[in-house]
């Protein structure tokens, strides 16, 4: 049984940082995003996999931090984490990863 999504998804996997003030964390992330046309605005979200130093960090207080991929950085928001020690992460701007461009319309109508 396949279900149906009301939007497309970008993404992206691999390795990121993420940066509480100062302190750097080098950690590993699976993002996705996508426009939501209601509010006009990219909404992105993911995980980032279990690392004793952000569980540290999230609970001293620390609830967001800048997200930096090879393609790019923004701020998000971490909440608690999932019982296998992943904390999710979410922003709304433009997201940490290269979006693909929109693809161009059909001339044959």
């Amino acid at each position: 049984m396949s279900e149906e999504h009301d939007h497309d998804e970008d993404g992206y996997t691999g390795a990121a940082v993420l940066v509480f003030d100062q302190r750097e964390v080098a950690v590993d992330v699976e993002l996705r995003g996508y426009f939501q046309p209601i509010d006009g605005r990219y909404h992105w979200y993911g995980r980032v996999a279990a690392n004793d130093q952000v569980t540290e960090l999230v609970e001293a207080g620390a609830r967001t931090a800048l997200l930096r991929t090879p393609d790019g950085s923004a701020t998000g928001a971490l909440t608690d984490p999932d019982p296998w020690r992943r904390y999710r992460v979410a922003g709304t701007s433009t997201p940490p990863f290269v979006i693909p461009p929109a693809p161009e319309p059909s001339a044959d109508i």
